[in-house]
């Protein structure tokens, strides 16, 4: 199958080696491979015919007139040339496209995969008990809880739990403080009516219980105070619990709550953050303990200063050493928000590990800053190195105006004289605002697209935005 590879002059010495033992002519069509146009093509493929061929995938141009001139198909290849001898090695069984380049087709299809590989093992996976048709414990994934503090006082319940759903929570719990009364629970759940998704009740008022035994799917806490107060009902309305030690032992707890008559119970070592025990308490996790083992992840999470991504991981993976059913997430602070889809991811990594060593390869992972292979770009090539001064900071204001610059509702937004150009990359909110003509000077603009690019960054890693301040 002869390939052609048209590449630059700066990753020629690259793309030669990687084209090394296959039947591929490597051809230099200029100094840059991303600049390769539908003419300079055409006129290659007059010269031999090819079953295919493969540009840089970092190419824009669109190369479908070609296509249809001459019958070659012309794909996207990687983005880099360093992941060329990758694709070339895969040529018979990966499907290339022509417009997504191809080490993002492979990032693709692995996560395609990898859902599959979860949808199935769920599927079968035997459980030891079911909350509202979700499957706890056995062989399922470990389901992610996620909480709701402080429910009563929270302006718009409904969306908020519906999005913690969305974002991967198996089940939603809502918390009630001290000053809670049975009346705010009922109105709680009560606005929870059109939710289909396993709620719980986060309280250990015998009376707060109560009255979120008519919606609630799941009881946190029970201990020997509360369960004989409570437990018979908490029976009665065949609801799960999740059972603590307090002043009893946790082994202790659980036999009261079977004495009640708990059919469905988990169990709840109790996880310790950082300095305050972590370590001892997970040894408290038992090896055979009997019921689905509740893991409270949050605790260590919100009571850590340090990224929540990389944190999330680490717990799930303790949580399945320890083999865990349940994993509590939280997003009570800025610094954890998104905790819940990630926790969400970790847990689908988890599930993937059980048939490989490590949580690595698996088709998912967590890498949002650190790169799990870093680029190898071709030295670049000068005649003359200038080194600018220091920015002195004078500016020109645009005689057209100033645009203003935010994030609202996941978009990118720029207000230009009343006017609001809204969307979801930078590039295509600047060249909005270009063709408005409401920038004029060379300067405007590039510092509009610095900032919109900011703006493009916050939404994708969750982060605030302020114009001018630093990313």
């Amino acid at each position: 199958m002869p390939v052609l590879l048209p590449t630059g002059a700066a990753t020629y010495p690259l793309v030669s080696r990687a084209a090394a033992g296959f039947d591929a002519d490597v051809v230099v069509t200029g100094e840059i491979a991303s600049f390769l146009t539908p003419s300079q093509l055409l006129s290659l493929l007059k010269e031999r015919r090819y079953d295919l061929v493969i540009v840089s995938g970092m190419c824009t141009a669109s190369f479908d007139q070609v296509e249809q001139e001459t019958g070659v198909p012309v794909f996207r290849g990687p983005r880099h040339a360093a992941d060329l001898p990758l694709i070339l090695s895969r040529l018979d069984s990966l499907e290339l496209s022509r417009t997504v380049p191809a080490d993002e087709m492979i990032r693709l299809r692995r996560q395609e995969e990898a859902a599959r590989k979860l949808a199935g093992l769920e599927r079968s996976a035997t459980p030891d008990l079911l909350i509202r048709g979700v499957k706890i414990g056995g062989s399922s994934r470990m389901k992610v809880l996620a909480e709701v503090m402080d429910a009563p006082r929270h302006p718009d319940l409904a969306a908020t739990v519906t999005d913690l759903f969305s974002r991967g929570a198996d089940i939603v719990d809502l918390g009630f403080g001290f000053d809670a009364t049975p009346e705010d629970v009922l109105r709680c759940f009560r606005a929870l009516e059109s939710v289909e998704g396993p709620l719980a009740v986060d309280s250990q008022d015998p009376a707060l219980i109560r009255a979120a035994l008519f919606r609630a799917d799941l009881v946190l806490s029970l201990h020997e105070e509360n369960i004989p107060l409570i437990g018979a009902e908490v029976a009665a309305a065949g609801v799960a619990a999740v059972v603590v030690p307090r002043y009893k032992s946790l082994a202790e707890n659980l036999a009261l709550a079977e004495e009640a008559g708990i059919v469905s119970l988990i169990a709840d070592p109790l996880l310790q953050p950082v300095g305050s025990g972590l370590v001892r308490s997970l040894q408290e996790f038992p090896d055979e303990p009997g019921y689905p083992l509740f893991f409270g992840a949050g605790n260590v999470t919100e009571l850590l200063d340090a990224d929540s991504i990389g944190v999330q991981a680490l717990l799930a993976g303790m949580a399945l050493e320890v083999h865990a059913a349940m994993i509590f997430s939280s997003e009570h602070s800025d610094k954890t928000f998104g905790a819940v889809q990630e926790m969400r991811r970790a847990t689908e990594m988890m599930m993937l590990v059980r048939c490989r060593p490590y949580p690595k390869d698996v088709g998912l992972d967590l890498l949002v800053i650190k790169e799990k292979r870093r680029r190898r770009e071709p030295p670049l090539v000068y005649q003359q190195r200038i080194d600018v001064p220091p920015f002195s900071g004078a500016l020109t204001y645009d005689p057209v105006g100033n645009l203003r610059i935010g994030i609202e509702d996941g978009q990118i937004v720029a207000v230009h004289n009343g006017i609001a150009f809204s969307g979801s990359h930078w590039e295509e909110v600047f060249a909005k605002i270009q063709t408005e003509n409401r920038v004029s000077l060379l300067d405007h603009a590039a510092y509009l697209g610095k900032e919109l690019y900011k703006a493009e960054l916050a939404l994708r890693f969750g982060r605030s935005f302020e114009q001018d301040g630093p990313f």
